[in-house]
């Protein structure tokens, strides 16, 4: 039922690679006059470490209304756990302060800061919107924060149909469960990429050369296994980089992440100009990278979700994103230096691929802002 009174939206966003999603959302509600944006920034967004990205957004023209601290710099399992625990405990306060204030709130995907935000909301009876349930992630712990988060919400928006099935089986119902494909996929028609002469002068790397994209996560299921896929992906970006340059985009806040960033630092100092360590490209330069980009090595959710849009090949690394559907430009490999290599000989004789996308459809955010607009607030 449409109303005419407007409605209070309140976003929850931790770290680069959900504001990168939630962008062109972001971009509709506010100019749209039938709602009141706030966006709650927390996470890595406040961490000079990973590059103080609260900065990106409020370049980005949005207001970041609150700002809530709670991230611990280190990455064993305790201090993820301790983090985890201490965002509900801020969050607690936070509710208790900011009840009354949203008709609803957006949490979007999987990680442990969004669900010890989303947790402590569960006794306020926030109403939560989210974002990029129902999928499966086997190599993260993500996976079981994403469910927990899916039985905590109101509204669900599912980037495909099988999807939709497993966020009702697990919430037990199939109401206000909404396919509207991948959000960030609408930041391809919204965002205009910058030229090569244009990126190289913002980030000194010079796309005219054969340049492999990589972004490599710890798998947080099994930690212990992080040391040595650390010493396989090294030993692979040692040969690729004797034809191409290495453009790596440095990991997330998770279990054992330090160890890979200490091991690209120390690859920085072997390679010197053929590896680029990037803390933060934000959307634009990040898109301009993969566009020109010759194939994507990692096992960041963006190979799987945008880099077939891009009809760019994908060397998808070990489990973290496994269970996730991914199209035909994505080749799944073990932590294995070898493996790594012989794919990438591989796709190099490919052409280019023609194949299509299978999360996305068009206009996610207006979809999205369409239904929101069926609901009366007091009703959701």
């Amino acid at each position: 039922m449409e109303t005419s009174s407007v409605m209070r939206i309140g976003v929850l966003t931790s770290s680069r690679a959900d504001y990168g999603i939630y962008k062109p959302l972001l971009k509709a509600l506010q100019e749209d006059t039938k709602f009141d944006l706030k966006i709650i920034a927390f996470g890595t967004h406040l961490s000079p470490f990973h590059g103080s990205t609260v900065d990106t957004i409020i370049a980005d023209g949005f207001g970041v209304d609150y700002k809530v601290r709670s991230l611990l710099l280190n990455d064993d399992k305790n201090a993820v756990s301790t983090a985890c625990a201490l965002t509900s405990l801020k969050f607690a306060d936070f509710w208790e302060q900011h009840t009354n204030e949203f008709d609803l709130v957006f949490c979007l995907g999987d990680r442990f800061e969004m669900f010890g935000a989303v947790s402590a909301g569960i006794p306020y009876h926030i109403k939560f919107a989210h974002i990029h349930g129902g999928e499966t992630t086997l190599g993260a712990i993500d996976n079981i924060y994403r469910h927990a988060i899916t039985l905590s919400s109101t509204l669900h928006f599912v980037s495909q149909e099988v999807f939709a099935s497993r966020v009702a089986e697990i919430k037990g119902d199939n109401a206000n469960i909404y396919v509207t494909g991948a959000l960030s996929l609408d930041n391809l028609t919204n965002t205009q990429l910058l030229s090569k002469d244009e990126f190289e002068d913002k980030w000194n790397i010079n796309l005219n050369i054969p340049t492999v994209l990589v972004t490599v996560h710890p798998e947080t299921v099994a930690p212990e296994m992080n040391e040595r896929h650390l010493t396989e992906i090294l030993d692979a970006l040692r040969f690729i980089a004797k034809e191409y340059q290495v453009v790596i985009t440095m990991p997330n806040a998770d279990t054992n992440g330090n160890i890979f960033r200490a091991g690209f630092y120390k690859l920085k100092s072997e390679l010197y100009e053929k590896l680029h360590l990037i803390e933060n490209f934000g959307t634009q330069s990040y898109f301009t990278c993969m566009f020109y980009s010759k194939i994507l090595l990692g096992n960041t959710s963006s190979g799987i979700i945008e880099a077939a849009s891009f009809k760019k090949y994908v060397i998808n690394i070990g489990d973290r994103q496994k269970g996730r559907v991914a199209g035909g430009n994505v080749f799944h490999v073990p932590f294995d230096s070898q493996s790594i290599i012989n794919t990438l000989k591989n796709i190099s004789t490919l052409r280019e691929y023609k194949g299509g996308n299978p999360y996305f459809k068009k206009g996610a955010a207006q979809t999205i802002i369409s239904i929101l607009k069926e609901f009366d607030s007091d009703k959701l």
